[in-house]
């Protein structure tokens, strides 16, 4: 379903609070950098340590602002059934399921598999250990049959999903921009999008961003406890 085209019948709605950008464009950065400095190895593997680090946090975070942040970022608002995903794919979908508003059935899925692998990620790197000098700081607990299965996934396989599916979620912004007319990018920098009045807004306002800082500041001292274990 094509976005509404400005005008006198629609108003800017925001749909992506300030929390979500913010989650969004730092884990974009942190995904570049992870891969970057996992293919240059050595010197570069403290800053591969430091971004998985970052990445944990911000996955925690959007686990809970899943459960209370902003309208449309709540898990509840894109965790679409079969029916919805086929009447989305037939151009049928129903007017009071919004699916031009927050992410489309396609693109929830696109969201939950990169959520998903990312957690991965950062699970095996957690225990990962490459028998030169990179060892994860939950290594200790874990047997080295594990450690291993963990590092060859972590290096190989997992990356390789994951650039795949990064690609694949740039290329399916690229298509939305050029054949549907619609500008994904742009609401994720601003907030808003011009809907039609009536359409569900999702607060965000001083109390949450509070919110917000004070879960961010929790995830954060539990990613930093979880590495430190390490020793």
């Amino acid at each position: 379903m094509p976005l509404p085209t400005p005008s006198a019948a629609t108003n800017p709605v925001r749909v992506w609070d300030l929390p979500t950008r913010a989650f969004h464009w730092l884990l974009a950065a942190a995904v570049v950098g992870l891969v970057i400095s996992g293919k240059i190895g050595g010197g570069a593997m403290v800053w591969h340590f430091r971004l998985g680090l970052l990445v944990m946090g911000l996955l925690l975070f959007r686990l809970l602002w899943g459960l209370v942040g902003g309208h449309w970022s709540r898990f509840v608002r894109f965790a679409y059934g079969p029916g919805a995903l086929l009447r989305y794919l037939r151009g049928q979908s129903r007017p009071d399921e919004h699916h031009e508003v927050g992410h489309s059935p396609l693109g929830a899925l696109s969201v939950f598999a990169l959520l998903a692998l990312l957690a991965v990620q950062v699970g095996t790197g957690l225990v990962a250990d490459d028998e030169i000098s990179n060892v994860g700081p939950l290594n200790r607990y874990v047997s080295g049959a594990t450690a291993a299965s963990a590092t060859a996934w972590h290096k190989d396989y997992g990356q390789a999903v994951l650039i795949v599916l990064v690609l694949l979620h740039v290329a399916a912004i690229v298509f939305y921009r050029v054949r549907k007319g619609r500008n994904l990018v742009g609401p994720m920098i601003t907030g808003d999008k011009p809907l039609p009045a009536g359409t569900p807004a999702s607060a965000d306002g001083a109390g949450t961003r509070g919110l917000a800082l004070l879960l961010a500041a929790a995830c954060a001292a539990l990613a930093v406890w979880v590495m430190r274990l390490g020793g």
